[in-house]
Protein backbone atom coordinates (compact mmCIF):
# COMPACT_ATOMS: atom_id res chain seq x y z
CA UNK A 1 0.00 0.00 0.00
CA UNK A 2 2.55 2.89 -1.42
CA UNK A 3 1.47 6.05 -3.20
CA UNK A 4 2.64 6.25 -6.65
CA UNK A 5 6.71 7.96 -7.59
CA UNK A 6 6.31 10.62 -9.45
CA UNK A 7 4.98 12.17 -11.93
CA UNK A 8 1.30 10.42 -11.32
CA UNK A 9 -0.25 9.33 -14.72
CA UNK A 10 -3.77 10.49 -15.24
CA UNK A 11 -6.32 7.01 -14.57
CA UNK A 12 -8.90 6.58 -17.38
CA UNK A 13 -11.28 8.93 -16.40
CA UNK A 14 -15.42 7.62 -15.93
CA UNK A 15 -17.40 7.48 -19.26
CA UNK A 16 -18.86 10.94 -20.26
CA UNK A 17 -22.17 10.50 -18.73
CA UNK A 18 -25.33 10.31 -20.68
CA UNK A 19 -28.21 11.79 -19.30
CA UNK A 20 -28.01 15.25 -16.74
CA UNK A 21 -27.49 15.52 -13.69
CA UNK A 22 -31.00 15.40 -12.48
CA UNK A 23 -31.85 12.43 -14.40
CA UNK A 24 -28.55 10.67 -13.06
CA UNK A 25 -29.72 11.89 -9.25
CA UNK A 26 -33.06 9.72 -9.83
CA UNK A 27 -31.83 6.79 -11.35
CA UNK A 28 -28.21 6.26 -10.67
CA UNK A 29 -27.75 2.78 -8.97
CA UNK A 30 -31.55 2.58 -8.43
CA UNK A 31 -32.10 -0.77 -10.21
CA UNK A 32 -35.96 -2.41 -10.09
CA UNK A 33 -36.09 -5.35 -8.03
CA UNK A 34 -35.97 -8.00 -9.99
CA UNK A 35 -38.25 -10.06 -8.30
CA UNK A 36 -41.43 -7.40 -7.23
CA UNK A 37 -40.87 -4.99 -9.94
CA UNK A 38 -40.38 -2.67 -6.81
CA UNK A 39 -39.21 1.10 -8.15
CA UNK A 40 -37.53 2.12 -5.06
CA UNK A 41 -35.19 -0.70 -3.29
CA UNK A 42 -35.63 -2.69 -0.47
CA UNK A 43 -33.63 -2.03 2.43
CA UNK A 44 -31.16 -5.68 2.98
CA UNK A 45 -30.53 -5.40 7.00
CA UNK A 46 -28.50 -8.88 6.66
CA UNK A 47 -25.38 -8.88 8.24
CA UNK A 48 -24.46 -12.06 6.60
CA UNK A 49 -25.57 -14.24 3.49
CA UNK A 50 -26.18 -18.11 2.66
CA UNK A 51 -23.69 -19.40 0.97
CA UNK A 52 -24.34 -22.49 -1.50
CA UNK A 53 -20.53 -24.35 -0.48
CA UNK A 54 -17.63 -23.03 1.49
CA UNK A 55 -16.25 -19.98 0.06
CA UNK A 56 -19.27 -19.89 -2.49
CA UNK A 57 -22.12 -17.39 -1.36
CA UNK A 58 -25.86 -17.09 -3.53
CA UNK A 59 -25.11 -13.70 -4.57
CA UNK A 60 -22.55 -10.68 -4.40
CA UNK A 61 -22.53 -10.88 -0.69
CA UNK A 62 -21.08 -12.36 2.18
CA UNK A 63 -20.66 -9.60 5.03
CA UNK A 64 -22.30 -6.53 5.60
CA UNK A 65 -18.64 -4.79 6.95
CA UNK A 66 -17.09 -5.71 3.95
CA UNK A 67 -20.19 -5.10 1.54
CA UNK A 68 -24.14 -4.28 1.29
CA UNK A 69 -26.88 -3.78 -1.72
CA UNK A 70 -27.96 -1.17 -0.01
CA UNK A 71 -24.36 0.31 0.37
CA UNK A 72 -23.35 -0.70 -3.04
CA UNK A 73 -26.31 1.33 -5.06
CA UNK A 74 -25.43 4.26 -3.02
CA UNK A 75 -21.91 4.38 -4.09
CA UNK A 76 -22.56 3.93 -7.87
CA UNK A 77 -25.09 7.03 -7.19
CA UNK A 78 -22.10 8.97 -5.66
CA UNK A 79 -19.82 7.50 -8.08
CA UNK A 80 -22.06 8.72 -11.33
CA UNK A 81 -22.56 12.02 -9.94
CA UNK A 82 -18.95 12.90 -9.04
CA UNK A 83 -17.82 12.03 -12.87
CA UNK A 84 -15.96 9.14 -10.91
CA UNK A 85 -15.31 5.23 -11.62
CA UNK A 86 -15.55 4.36 -8.36
CA UNK A 87 -17.17 5.60 -4.82
CA UNK A 88 -16.90 4.36 -1.22
CA UNK A 89 -18.79 5.50 1.67
CA UNK A 90 -17.92 5.47 5.12
CA UNK A 91 -19.79 6.17 9.01
CA UNK A 92 -19.06 9.88 8.77
CA UNK A 93 -17.26 12.47 6.99
CA UNK A 94 -14.07 12.08 9.74
CA UNK A 95 -14.25 8.41 9.06
CA UNK A 96 -13.48 9.32 5.29
CA UNK A 97 -10.87 11.87 6.29
CA UNK A 98 -9.48 9.42 8.57
CA UNK A 99 -9.46 6.33 6.01
CA UNK A 100 -7.76 8.74 3.38
CA UNK A 101 -4.99 9.30 6.00
CA UNK A 102 -4.66 6.01 6.88
CA UNK A 103 -3.46 5.01 3.75
CA UNK A 104 -0.05 6.81 3.56
CA UNK A 105 2.92 5.37 4.69
CA UNK A 106 4.94 6.66 8.08
CA UNK A 107 6.68 9.63 7.15
CA UNK A 108 4.58 11.21 5.04
CA UNK A 109 3.74 14.90 4.80
CA UNK A 110 0.53 16.55 4.11
CA UNK A 111 -0.09 19.94 2.76
CA UNK A 112 -3.76 21.41 3.69
CA UNK A 113 -5.33 24.95 3.40
CA UNK A 114 -4.94 26.30 7.08
CA UNK A 115 -9.08 27.45 6.60
CA UNK A 116 -10.10 23.74 7.18
CA UNK A 117 -13.34 22.55 9.03
CA UNK A 118 -12.25 21.82 12.54
CA UNK A 119 -12.76 18.35 13.02
CA UNK A 120 -9.92 17.86 9.66
CA UNK A 121 -7.89 20.20 11.57
CA UNK A 122 -8.32 18.01 14.81
CA UNK A 123 -7.46 14.80 12.93
CA UNK A 124 -4.47 15.90 11.19
CA UNK A 125 -2.73 17.98 14.20
CA UNK A 126 -3.67 15.05 16.85
CA UNK A 127 -4.48 12.03 15.08
CA UNK A 128 -1.86 11.82 12.21
CA UNK A 129 0.77 12.70 14.31
CA UNK A 130 0.06 9.73 16.15
CA UNK A 131 1.84 7.73 12.66
CA UNK A 132 4.27 9.87 11.86
CA UNK A 133 2.36 11.99 9.02
CA UNK A 134 2.76 15.73 9.75
CA UNK A 135 0.59 17.96 7.93
CA UNK A 136 1.80 22.08 6.92
CA UNK A 137 -1.23 24.26 6.65
CA UNK A 138 -0.73 26.93 4.65
CA UNK A 139 -3.46 30.03 3.52
CA UNK A 140 -3.20 30.39 0.13
CA UNK A 141 -2.04 26.76 -1.04
CA UNK A 142 -2.05 28.20 -5.03
CA UNK A 143 0.91 30.80 -4.52
CA UNK A 144 2.41 28.85 -2.07
CA UNK A 145 2.20 25.13 -3.17
CA UNK A 146 5.59 24.70 -4.62
CA UNK A 147 7.16 25.84 -2.10
CA UNK A 148 6.36 23.99 0.75
CA UNK A 149 6.50 19.97 -1.30
CA UNK A 150 9.32 17.51 0.37
CA UNK A 151 10.72 14.52 -0.76
CA UNK A 152 8.04 13.03 1.60
CA UNK A 153 5.53 14.77 0.45
CA UNK A 154 2.33 12.58 -0.53
CA UNK A 155 -0.84 14.68 -0.27
CA UNK A 156 -2.36 17.76 -0.74
CA UNK A 157 -5.67 18.77 1.25
CA UNK A 158 -8.34 21.38 -0.18
CA UNK A 159 -11.02 22.59 0.72
CA UNK A 160 -12.71 24.47 -1.85
CA UNK A 161 -14.80 26.61 -0.58
CA UNK A 162 -13.59 26.24 2.99
CA UNK A 163 -14.89 26.13 6.14
CA UNK A 164 -16.20 28.96 7.40
CA UNK A 165 -14.52 31.81 5.28
CA UNK A 166 -15.40 30.29 2.07
CA UNK A 167 -12.16 30.48 0.68
CA UNK A 168 -11.39 29.14 -2.90
CA UNK A 169 -8.79 27.44 -4.48
CA UNK A 170 -7.93 26.58 -8.08
CA UNK A 171 -7.98 23.36 -8.33
CA UNK A 172 -6.74 22.55 -11.32
CA UNK A 173 -3.29 24.48 -10.88
CA UNK A 174 -2.65 22.65 -7.91
CA UNK A 175 -3.20 19.51 -9.05
CA UNK A 176 -0.63 20.37 -11.93
CA UNK A 177 2.18 21.18 -9.93
CA UNK A 178 1.18 18.54 -7.57
CA UNK A 179 1.20 16.06 -10.29
CA UNK A 180 4.24 16.95 -11.67
CA UNK A 181 6.00 15.63 -8.68
CA UNK A 182 4.04 12.49 -7.96
CA UNK A 183 1.60 13.89 -4.79
CA UNK A 184 -2.22 13.36 -4.76
CA UNK A 185 -4.57 16.03 -4.55
CA UNK A 186 -7.75 15.29 -2.11
CA UNK A 187 -10.69 18.22 -2.37
CA UNK A 188 -12.92 18.42 0.44
CA UNK A 189 -16.42 18.89 -1.83
CA UNK A 190 -19.22 19.05 1.00
CA UNK A 191 -19.67 22.90 0.78
CA UNK A 192 -20.74 22.36 -3.13
CA UNK A 193 -22.06 19.19 -3.49
CA UNK A 194 -21.40 17.48 -6.67
CA UNK A 195 -24.02 19.26 -8.19
CA UNK A 196 -22.08 22.77 -7.74
CA UNK A 197 -18.41 21.23 -8.31
CA UNK A 198 -17.35 18.59 -9.46
CA UNK A 199 -13.52 18.55 -8.48
CA UNK A 200 -12.30 15.33 -10.38
CA UNK A 201 -12.68 17.37 -13.64
CA UNK A 202 -10.74 19.70 -12.36
CA UNK A 203 -7.99 17.57 -12.14
CA UNK A 204 -8.45 16.23 -8.24
CA UNK A 205 -7.56 12.76 -7.34
CA UNK A 206 -9.99 11.87 -4.49
CA UNK A 207 -12.94 13.89 -4.11
CA UNK A 208 -14.47 13.57 -0.57
CA UNK A 209 -17.60 14.90 1.31
CA UNK A 210 -19.60 14.64 4.56
CA UNK A 211 -22.74 13.07 3.02
CA UNK A 212 -24.07 13.91 6.05
CA UNK A 213 -24.78 17.79 4.38
CA UNK A 214 -25.95 18.59 1.24
CA UNK A 215 -25.96 14.87 -0.17
CA UNK A 216 -28.16 13.48 2.50
CA UNK A 217 -29.84 16.56 2.94
CA UNK A 218 -32.40 15.82 5.52
CA UNK A 219 -30.22 16.25 8.82
CA UNK A 220 -31.31 12.44 9.82
CA UNK A 221 -27.53 10.64 8.53
CA UNK A 222 -24.46 10.88 9.54
CA UNK A 223 -22.04 9.26 6.92
CA UNK A 224 -19.55 9.86 4.70
CA UNK A 225 -17.79 9.22 1.25
CA UNK A 226 -14.93 9.76 -1.20
CA UNK A 227 -15.26 8.98 -5.07
CA UNK A 228 -12.40 8.77 -7.23
CA UNK A 229 -10.85 7.27 -10.77
CA UNK A 230 -7.80 5.07 -9.93
CA UNK A 231 -8.43 1.69 -9.69
CA UNK A 232 -5.03 1.71 -7.29
CA UNK A 233 -6.68 4.25 -4.82
CA UNK A 234 -9.90 2.11 -5.15
CA UNK A 235 -7.99 -1.22 -3.92
CA UNK A 236 -6.28 0.82 -1.04
CA UNK A 237 -9.31 2.09 0.25
CA UNK A 238 -11.88 -0.51 -0.28
CA UNK A 239 -9.15 -2.55 1.70
CA UNK A 240 -9.30 -0.11 4.78
CA UNK A 241 -13.13 0.46 4.49
CA UNK A 242 -13.60 -2.95 5.29
CA UNK A 243 -10.32 -3.36 7.27
CA UNK A 244 -11.28 -0.42 9.71
CA UNK A 245 -14.85 -1.26 9.65
CA UNK A 246 -16.18 2.38 9.72
CA UNK A 247 -19.05 1.27 7.56
CA UNK A 248 -22.29 3.37 7.14
CA UNK A 249 -25.29 1.17 7.88
CA UNK A 250 -27.69 -0.21 5.15
CA UNK A 251 -30.51 1.89 6.50
CA UNK A 252 -28.36 5.22 6.36
CA UNK A 253 -26.96 4.38 2.69
CA UNK A 254 -30.78 3.84 1.49
CA UNK A 255 -31.87 6.89 3.41
CA UNK A 256 -28.66 9.09 1.78
CA UNK A 257 -29.53 7.38 -1.45
CA UNK A 258 -33.03 9.02 -1.12
CA UNK A 259 -31.72 12.21 0.03
CA UNK A 260 -29.44 12.53 -3.21
CA UNK A 261 -32.07 12.18 -5.98
CA UNK A 262 -33.40 15.50 -5.13
CA UNK A 263 -30.05 17.32 -4.68
CA UNK A 264 -29.95 19.37 -7.38
CA UNK A 265 -32.90 20.47 -6.47
CA UNK A 266 -32.17 21.65 -3.07
CA UNK A 267 -28.75 22.80 -4.31
CA UNK A 268 -30.60 25.44 -6.39
CA UNK A 269 -33.44 26.73 -4.11
CA UNK A 270 -30.46 27.33 -1.43
CA UNK A 271 -27.69 28.79 -3.76
CA UNK A 272 -30.53 31.20 -5.10
CA UNK A 273 -31.21 31.73 -1.37
CA UNK A 274 -27.75 32.50 -0.31
CA UNK A 275 -27.59 34.56 -2.90
CA UNK A 276 -30.11 36.62 -1.66
CA UNK A 277 -29.05 36.92 1.84
CA UNK A 278 -25.46 37.58 1.03
CA UNK A 279 -26.53 40.85 -0.69
CA UNK A 280 -28.55 41.72 1.90
CA UNK A 281 -26.07 41.48 4.14
CA UNK A 282 -23.40 43.01 1.68
CA UNK A 283 -25.50 46.42 2.14
CA UNK A 284 -26.05 46.68 5.77
CA UNK A 285 -23.94 48.68 7.64
CA UNK A 286 -24.10 46.37 11.01
CA UNK A 287 -22.11 44.11 8.87
CA UNK A 288 -18.45 44.11 8.65
CA UNK A 289 -17.95 41.75 5.41
CA UNK A 290 -19.52 38.77 3.66
CA UNK A 291 -18.02 35.82 2.55
CA UNK A 292 -20.12 34.15 -0.28
CA UNK A 293 -18.17 33.22 -3.47
CA UNK A 294 -21.52 34.07 -5.48
CA UNK A 295 -21.41 37.56 -4.68
CA UNK A 296 -18.57 39.57 -7.27
CA UNK A 297 -16.98 41.16 -4.12
CA UNK A 298 -15.35 37.94 -3.23
CA UNK A 299 -11.56 37.87 -3.69
CA UNK A 300 -11.88 34.29 -5.37
CA UNK A 301 -14.96 34.84 -7.67
CA UNK A 302 -13.39 34.39 -10.60
CA UNK A 303 -12.28 30.69 -9.68
CA UNK A 304 -16.39 30.35 -9.06
CA UNK A 305 -17.14 31.29 -12.53
CA UNK A 306 -14.51 29.20 -13.81
CA UNK A 307 -15.36 26.14 -11.18
CA UNK A 308 -18.55 26.16 -10.26
CA UNK A 309 -21.55 24.91 -12.05
CA UNK A 310 -22.98 28.08 -14.26
CA UNK A 311 -20.82 29.82 -11.54
CA UNK A 312 -23.21 29.22 -8.79
CA UNK A 313 -21.71 30.43 -5.16
CA UNK A 314 -23.90 27.66 -3.14
CA UNK A 315 -25.97 27.46 -0.16
CA UNK A 316 -23.09 28.46 2.83
CA UNK A 317 -22.26 31.87 3.72
CA UNK A 318 -20.23 33.41 6.27
CA UNK A 319 -19.93 37.12 7.42
CA UNK A 320 -18.61 39.12 10.16
CA UNK A 321 -20.87 41.35 12.40
CA UNK A 322 -20.57 44.78 13.77
CA UNK A 323 -20.26 44.69 17.84
CA UNK A 324 -17.72 41.77 18.36
CA UNK A 325 -18.37 37.99 19.56
CA UNK A 326 -21.40 38.95 21.31
CA UNK A 327 -23.12 40.70 18.93
CA UNK A 328 -22.64 37.59 16.83
CA UNK A 329 -24.39 35.36 19.59
CA UNK A 330 -27.07 38.00 19.86
CA UNK A 331 -27.36 37.63 16.09
CA UNK A 332 -27.96 34.08 15.79
CA UNK A 333 -30.35 33.99 19.65
CA UNK A 334 -32.46 36.21 17.68
CA UNK A 335 -33.35 34.51 14.31
CA UNK A 336 -36.83 33.30 14.05
CA UNK A 337 -36.46 30.84 11.04
CA UNK A 338 -32.71 30.06 10.89
CA UNK A 339 -31.99 27.53 13.82
CA UNK A 340 -28.74 28.10 15.93
CA UNK A 341 -27.15 24.72 15.48
CA UNK A 342 -24.12 23.22 14.41
CA UNK A 343 -23.92 21.09 10.67
CA UNK A 344 -24.86 22.39 7.57
CA UNK A 345 -26.53 21.55 3.88
CA UNK A 346 -30.15 20.47 5.43
CA UNK A 347 -33.59 21.59 4.01
CA UNK A 348 -33.57 23.97 7.34
CA UNK A 349 -31.59 26.72 7.27
CA UNK A 350 -29.14 27.40 10.04
CA UNK A 351 -26.39 29.85 12.05
CA UNK A 352 -23.82 29.40 13.93
CA UNK A 353 -20.76 31.07 15.70
CA UNK A 354 -17.52 28.94 14.12
CA UNK A 355 -15.38 30.66 16.87
CA UNK A 356 -17.13 29.10 20.17
CA UNK A 357 -18.83 25.95 18.21
CA UNK A 358 -18.00 24.10 15.06
CA UNK A 359 -14.02 25.70 15.02
CA UNK A 360 -13.98 25.85 18.93
CA UNK A 361 -11.35 23.35 19.50
CA UNK A 362 -8.35 25.51 17.18
CA UNK A 363 -6.85 27.53 19.31
CA UNK A 364 -7.85 31.51 18.68
CA UNK A 365 -4.20 32.16 17.15
CA UNK A 366 -4.41 29.42 14.27
CA UNK A 367 -8.65 30.35 14.00
CA UNK A 368 -7.48 34.24 13.61
CA UNK A 369 -5.16 33.68 10.89
CA UNK A 370 -7.43 31.43 8.75
CA UNK A 371 -9.92 34.52 9.20
CA UNK A 372 -12.30 32.76 11.94
CA UNK A 373 -12.80 35.69 14.07
CA UNK A 374 -15.06 35.69 17.01
CA UNK A 375 -17.42 37.95 15.38
CA UNK A 376 -18.01 35.46 12.35
CA UNK A 377 -21.49 34.17 11.76
CA UNK A 378 -21.29 30.97 9.41
CA UNK A 379 -25.03 30.80 7.54
CA UNK A 380 -26.47 27.75 5.51
CA UNK A 381 -29.21 28.44 3.32
CA UNK A 382 -32.23 25.64 3.12
CA UNK A 383 -34.96 25.59 0.69
CA UNK A 384 -37.53 28.13 2.38
CA UNK A 385 -38.52 30.90 0.96
CA UNK A 386 -36.40 33.66 0.06
CA UNK A 387 -38.25 36.35 1.06
CA UNK A 388 -38.47 35.27 4.66
CA UNK A 389 -35.15 34.23 5.19
CA UNK A 390 -33.76 37.83 4.01
CA UNK A 391 -36.70 39.28 6.14
CA UNK A 392 -35.38 36.85 8.75
CA UNK A 393 -31.38 38.24 8.86
CA UNK A 394 -31.98 41.53 9.18
CA UNK A 395 -34.50 41.57 11.57
CA UNK A 396 -31.80 39.67 13.70
CA UNK A 397 -29.39 42.10 12.50
CA UNK A 398 -31.05 45.29 14.25
CA UNK A 399 -31.93 43.01 17.42
CA UNK A 400 -28.19 42.15 17.77
CA UNK A 401 -27.06 46.16 17.46
CA UNK A 402 -29.59 47.38 19.42
CA UNK A 403 -29.60 45.00 22.55
CA UNK A 404 -27.23 45.48 25.76
CA UNK A 405 -24.24 42.64 26.14
CA UNK A 406 -25.64 39.74 27.76
CA UNK A 407 -23.93 36.21 28.72
CA UNK A 408 -25.69 33.05 26.55
CA UNK A 409 -23.27 30.86 27.36
CA UNK A 410 -21.70 30.11 24.13
CA UNK A 411 -18.36 30.67 24.96
CA UNK A 412 -15.33 29.20 23.12
CA UNK A 413 -14.90 25.43 24.27
CA UNK A 414 -11.73 24.03 25.31
CA UNK A 415 -11.90 20.57 25.12
CA UNK A 416 -11.25 20.43 21.47
CA UNK A 417 -15.01 19.53 20.24
CA UNK A 418 -15.84 20.31 16.89
CA UNK A 419 -18.18 19.53 14.47
CA UNK A 420 -19.59 20.22 11.04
Amino acid sequence: MTLPEHPIETPPRAPSPVHGFGTLAVHAGSPHDPVTGAVIEPISLSTTFAQTSVGKPVGLYEYSRSSNPNRDNFEKAVAALEHARYALAFSSGSATTANVLQSLAQGSHVISVSDVYGGTHRYFTKVALTHNVHVTFTPNIGDSIADLIRPETKLIWIESPSNPTLSLVDIRKVATIAHQHGILVVVDNTFLSPYVQNPLDHGADIVVHSVTKYINGHSDVVMGAAAFNSTDIYERLSFLQNAIGAIPSAFDAWLAHRGLKTLHLRAREATKNATGVATALEASPLVISVNYPGLPSHPQYSIAQKQHRDGMGGGMLSFRIQGGHEAAERFCQATKIFTLAESLGGIESLVEVPSAMTHAGIAKEAREASGVFDDLVRVSCGIEDEADLVADVLQALEKAAAEPKVSSGLKVAENGRDHA
